[in-house]
C-alpha cells in the first residue's frame, strides 16, 4: 500500500535511500539542507521537494532523518522550521542517523508527548549498501510503531531488528562501530606484515578468507588497501563521529574501551594526513608511510 513518506536528508546514505523508498511506489517529498542535492534527487526519483522540514512532514504518514550529528537533528527535528511543527498525529518518525542514545530518548519523549511514534533507526551497510537497498537497520522504540513502520524501512534494506525501547538502536550502533575500529586495524596490521614479508596478499586472502579470520572487512577491503586506493565508503571524519559518541557512552556505562581509544588515536593521524574522506581501510597508510 502506499503511503506519503518525508525524506530529510539527501547525504551519500540519504539520497539512495530515499530513492529505494520512491521505487516502491510511495508518494516521497524530500529535503536536502543545500537544495541542489534535492534537486538532482528529483531527477532521478519521483517525488517532489520542500523547502523546510517542516513543510517536507505536513501530512505524512512516516518521516524519515538521516543527518550528520545530534545538533543537525535537533535542527531539522525540534528547531524553528523543524518537523516536529507539522508532523500529525498517529505517524512514526523514524530517525537513521548515527546519534547518541540520549538525542534519542529526548525526540521519543518529545514524540510521545505530541501523539506520535519515534524510532531510532542508525543504518550499518555504507554507501554500497544504501546504494544496493541492502543496509541492516537497528531500531530502538516501541513495538507498534516498529511494526507500523517495518515496511517502509524494509525499502532500503536486508536486515531490519527492533532491539528494545527508545536508544537502544543508537546503542547497538556504537556496539557495530566498536567492532570494525578493532576488526579494521587488524586487517591492516596483518596485510602490512603480508607484504613486508614478501607474501602475495591477493592468494593468502582467498586463503584465510575462507577460515576463521574472515570479516566483512576482509572480503570488501582488502584489494583496495593492497592498492594504496582509499574512496569506497564510510569516511574517516564520520568514523570519529561514532567513535566518539560510543566513548561517551562507555563512560557513562562504566565500559572500558582501550582498543577503540587507541583506533581512534590512530584514525586522528590519518586525519592528519589529510585523509579525512578517506575510507576506513585507510588505516593501512599509517604502517606504510613511504
Amino acid at each position: 500500500m502506499s503511503c506519503k513518506v518525508s525524506f530529510i536528508g539527501l547525504g551519500v546514505m540519504g539520497f539512495p535511500m530515499a530513492g529505494h523508498i520512491s521505487k516502491a511506489g510511495h508518494n516521497v517529498t524530500v529535503y536536502n539542507r543545500t537544495k541542489s542535492k534535492a534537486e538532482k534527487w528529483i531527477k532521478e526519483y519521483k517525488g517532489k521537494i520542500a523547502n523546510t522540514p517542516e513543510e517536507a512532514a505536513k501530512d505524512s504518514d512516516f518521516v524519515f532523518t538521516c543527518v550528520g550529528n545530534d545538533d543537525d537533528l535537533k535542527e531539522v527535528a525540534i528547531g524553528k522550521k523543524g518537523l516536529f511543527n507539522s508532523i500529525k498525529k498517529g505517524s512514526v518518525y523514524i530517525d537513521n542517523t548515527t546519534a547518541s542514545a540520549t538525542v534519542a530518548r529526548e525526540l521519543y519523549k518529545n514524540a510521545k508527548a505530541h501523539g506520535f511514534g519515534f524510532l531510532d533507526a542508525p543504518v550499518s551497510g555504507g554507501q554500497a549498501g544504501a546504494e544496493k537497498g541492502a543496509l541492516t537497520v537497528m531500531v530502538g522504540g516501541d513495538e507498534k510503531d516498529f511494526n507500523k513502520a517495518k515496511n517502509v524501512i524494509n525499502c532500503y534494506s536486508k536486515k531490519v531488528q527492533l532491539l528494545g525501547p527508545s536508544g537502544n538502536g543508537q546503542l547497538a550502533k556504537m556496539v557495530n562501530q566498536i567492532c570494525i575500529a578493532g576488526l579494521v586495524e587488524g586487517l591492516s596490521e596483518a596485510i602490512n606484515f603480508g607484504l613486508n614479508s614478501g607474501l602475495k596478499m591477493e592468494d593468502v586472502i582467498d586463503v584465510i578468507s575462507k577460515g576463521a579470520a574472515q570479516s566483512w572487512q576482509m572480503e570488501n577491503r582488502y584489494k583496495t588497501m593492497i592498492d594504496d586506493k582509499f574512496d569506497f565508503g564510510f569516511a574517516v571524519d564520520w568514523m570519529r563521529k561514532d567513535l566518539k559518541i560510543a566513548i561517551d557512552e562507555a563512560n557513562k556505562n562504566n565500559s572500558p574501551l582501550p582498543i577503540t581509544k587507541i583506533v581512534d588515536g590512530y584514525y586522528e593521524e590519518i586525519q592528519k594526513m589529510g585523509g579525512n574522506r578517506w575510507d576506513t581501510s585507510s588505516l593501512i597508510k599509517r604502517l606504510r608511510k613511504k
